[in-house]
């Protein structure tokens, strides 16, 4: 496992992270798997963990609270995320703060993700949804300062909706904040415009979530893939969305290097960005732990792949779809 510096946090984290989203909010989730799979990936060197408590209602959280307690000889980091008050994802231009992030709503949530977690201080909290209108609110600012002066939290995050990286810009220079949670893979590479260049001159972390576009940089999505009843991706992966998401991955099945698969290069296209501090597939499954962090080996990809890889950007406007 290598690993990276996490912006002005002056954290050294695994460059491939754990995303916890799956364990809770999606079907198919099993504890007793899921514990086992946290488990191996600390053996493996994984030390950065992304929960939030919108993940099964504060249910990841508290798998991973467990896994504190039967690591304890360990540094891992803790990273959840406050969820909106209206409960609604994403947010909308419209959204007032008040209506989303009141103080008393983030420090309520804190409260209950310490609870869940069993820790005294959460070394990144982060807002679950954002409009960067809210910049300049002191409301908010007022709450995380104080989170930071009574030691609830060590540092404030924002997760970015998605498809608009750059409804962040204004917020991150109020200083505040010192990592960013942002969609980048290989279809994804909208944040290298404007947001990554204002991470690295304010020495903000960058978190890459959803390196696998969902599962259609697994390519092992076809134009017939369906879900379980209830299971978030149906709600994700409609008609318009599935079939034009295939497209894309089978126009890349002919760049995957022999002996890789195509979730693999998907990983090694993000970690060839050094801006990135850390990306953070979900997985639920022992298989795919020692897949994913076997990826961290720091030899990233050729770069002349890379360059390939860059001219299948894919850029999405925010639908009704898109949560």
């Amino acid at each position: 496992m290598q690993y990276r510096r996490f912006g002005r946090t002056g954290w050294n984290i695994s460059e491939v992270g754990y995303g916890m989203w799956g364990m809770a909010g999606w079907t198919e989730s099993d504890d007793r798997q899921s514990e086992q799979s946290l488990d191996l990936a600390v053996e493996r060197g994984c030390n950065f963990f992304d929960t939030a408590w919108g993940y099964g209602k504060g249910h990841s959280e508290e798998l991973l609270g467990q896994l504190l307690k039967r690591h304890a000889d360990k540094r891992l980091y803790v990273a959840t995320k406050i969820p909106p008050k209206n409960f609604t994802w994403p947010s909308k231009p419209e959204f007032k703060l008040e209506d989303v992030f009141p103080a008393s709503h983030i420090v309520e949530y804190t409260e209950k993700s310490l609870k869940n977690l069993g820790v005294e201080t959460i070394d990144l909290q982060q807002f679950h949804v954002w409009e960067d209108s809210w910049a300049e609110h002191e409301e908010w600012q007022r709450a995380v300062e104080k989170l930071k002066a009574d030691g609830k939290i060590q540092h404030m995050g924002i997760s970015v909706n998605r498809w608009e990286p750059e409804n962040v810009l204004k917020t991150l220079q109020t200083g505040h904040i010192s990592a960013v949670q942002v969609i980048y893979n290989i279809f994804d590479q909208a944040p290298e415009d404007e947001l990554f260049p204002l991470c690295e001159k304010l020495d903000i972390g960058i978190i890459a979530r959803v390196p696998f576009d969902e599962g259609t940089l697994t390519g092992n999505l076809t134009k017939d893939t369906t879900f379980p009843e209830g299971d978030w991706r149906n709600t994700y992966f409609v008609p318009e969305n599935l079939n034009s998401s295939v497209d894309h991955a089978d126009a890349l099945k002919p760049l995957v290097p022999q002996g890789m698969t195509m979730a693999e290069m998907a990983l090694r296209f993000i970690l060839s960005n050094p801006q990135i501090s850390t990306t953070i597939p979900g997985m639920r499954k022992a298989n795919h732990v020692e897949a994913n962090l076997a990826s961290s080996d720091g030899k990233g990809l050729p770069q002349e792949l890379v360059q390939e890889l860059k001219g299948h950007r894919w850029d999405r406007q925010p639908t009704e779809w898109s949560q």
